[in-house]
Formats: structure tokens, sequence, C-alpha cells
């Protein structure tokens, strides 16, 4: 029983990493269709400020206060994360609406700049972020179950972050006009709604919840200039699964997919486990295209 709850427990953690990552893209992907494949470099960017505020915090700040480093790095990365992506939508994003393909390709050629880009600032070599001293250990539920809190802390912020967004889409009027969009463009253009404004702010939000997610994995594991890569396809597939533009759907696709990505590596072997899981996705997207949810609209089309 303790091997299984453990089990269940690190799906439970890898489920709300996989959230936190995919709620940006479907996001973006629902509103804008684009397939932004330089997703996980924002990751990047927020997983590297975690590092920076560490190294800031070590060089210019009392050490008594170093533990807050960590705190303070997750308004940082968002920050400069959403900066960063408004600025890619401006300056490119924008003019590749209505042209999958073509965003696909240049958001891969701006993923492969960025990485380089990373080398060039922090080297090719991974760096270390080292976790705040109250984060050290763990809840002992039994002699032989002890729950890290590194995991619970990351599947809090994980809830906290769910919690904003929900209340930024479903009782905002910034929100209610971005679902107004999702579910029929030309109809919410027609009422008055700036939709360019609205995939500006969408693209860098997105960009913005990245850039925590890369946050938060820095208390899992050493950071490089390809850890985003590692999570993409992945995050692509609770979008796809769960619906696009749902955010019930982003929740139980990233359970769905974390916890079966535990238990058949578990079970079997890490590449077998996930073979498994995308053959079960696929069958699953042959029987329901649209995913578990799928917007509501009256649109003809």
């Amino acid at each position: 029983m303790s091997i299984l709850f453990m089990q269940l427990f690190n799906g439970i953690s890898v489920s709300s990493i996989l959230l936190l990552i995919a709620l940006g893209l479907a996001i973006t992907f629902g509103l804008m269709n684009i397939i932004n494949m330089a997703h996980g470099e924002f990751i990047m960017i927020g997983a590297y400020m975690a590092f920076v505020c560490q190294q800031a915090f070590t060089k210019w700040v009392p050490e008594q206060y170093f533990d807050l480093y960590f705190i303070v790095s997750l308004p940082v990365a968002f920050a400069i994360a959403f900066a960063i992506g408004w600025l890619l939508e401006l300056s490119l994003i924008r003019f590749l609406y209505g042209r999958p393909l073509d965003s696909l390709l240049a958001t891969w050629g701006v993923s492969l700049m960025l990485q380089q880009l990373a080398r060039e600032i922090f080297g090719a070599q991974n760096v270390a972020v080292k976790a705040p001293s109250w984060l050290e250990g763990g809840l002992a539920l039994s002699a032989d179950l002890s729950l890290p809190y590194k995991r619970l802390f990351i599947i809090a912020l994980v809830a906290i972050c769910l919690i904003v967004i929900y209340l930024y889409l479903y009782r905002s009027r910034g929100g209610r006009q971005m679902r107004a969009a999702m579910q029929n463009r030309q109809m919410a253009s027609c009422l008055g709604i700036s939709t360019r404004r609205l995939d500006g702010q969408a693209f860098a939000f997105g960009s913005g919840i990245a850039g925590i997610a890369g946050c938060a994995l820095t208390l899992i594991g050493p950071i490089g200039p390809s850890i985003g890569t590692n999570y993409i396809v992945d995050a692509f597939m609770v979008v796809v699964l769960g619906g696009v533009g749902k955010l019930a759907g982003s929740l139980a696709g990233a359970l769905g997919i974390g916890v079966l990505n535990t238990t058949f590596e578990f079970l079997t072997t890490a590449t077998l486990g996930k073979v498994i899981v995308f053959a079960l996705i696929i069958a699953f997207l042959q029987w329901k295209p649209a995913g578990l949810f799928t917007i509501r609209s009256r649109a003809l089309d």
C-alpha cells in the first residue's frame, strides 16, 4: 500500500507540473490557433530566473534571508517570461495568424535561438538551484511513506495558479472577452472586442505561466538550456487530450497522463511506459477527436 500510494502521489505531482506547463499552451492554442514550439523555452527562462535570483541573494542579501529567494523568483520569472512573450507576439506571432504550419516552423526556430542564447549566457552545462531550507525533508505519514515537501509545494503552487486562472477566465471582464473570442472570434470582434489586443495578452500570459512552471521545476533537479524540450511534447498531449481551450479538460488530461506515465513506468520501463501512454492517447483520440471537453459554440463552422 505504501508503494501504491507513493506512485499515486508521484503521478499527481507530475500531473501538476504538466498542468502548469499546458495551461498557457491551451490558452494560446485555443484562442489564436498558434502552434508554439517555443513554449518550452519560456519554461527554461523561468528556471534560469530562479537561478539568477539565487545568485543575487547569495551575493547581495544577508544569509538569514537567503530562503526568501525562491518566493521572489516566482513573480520575477512570471514577469520576465510575460515580457518576452509579449515582445515575441508583437514582433513575429501576430503575422502568422491563420498559418499554423508557418507558426510551427517559426516558433521552432525561435526556440533554437533562445536555447543558444541561454548557452551563451549561462553555459552549456546544467546548473543546480538549491531549494530553500523550509522545503527540505518530507511529511512522514508512516515508517515507509514520506511525502517530500518540494512536491507538496509544487502541488500547492499549481492549485493556487489554477484558482487564479479560473477567477480570471470566469469572473473578470478580460476573461469573459477571451472566452468569447475562443468561441466565435468574428462575432466577438463585431461586438467591439479588440481580438488583436486579446491575442497579445493571452500569449504573454501563457508565457508567464510557463515561466512559473520552469521556476517550480528547479525544485526537482538541475536545469539547462534544453529543459523545456523534455516537457513540451507531454504538454501538447495534455492540451489535445483535454480539449483545446478548456480549463477542466487540461486538468483531466494532465491528471490522466501523469498518473498513467508513473504507473506504466513503475510496472514496465520508462521507454515502454511512454509508448503505452502514447498508444492509449492515440486510441482515445480515434474515438473522440475533439478531446475530453469541447468548446460549445453557435458558429456554423
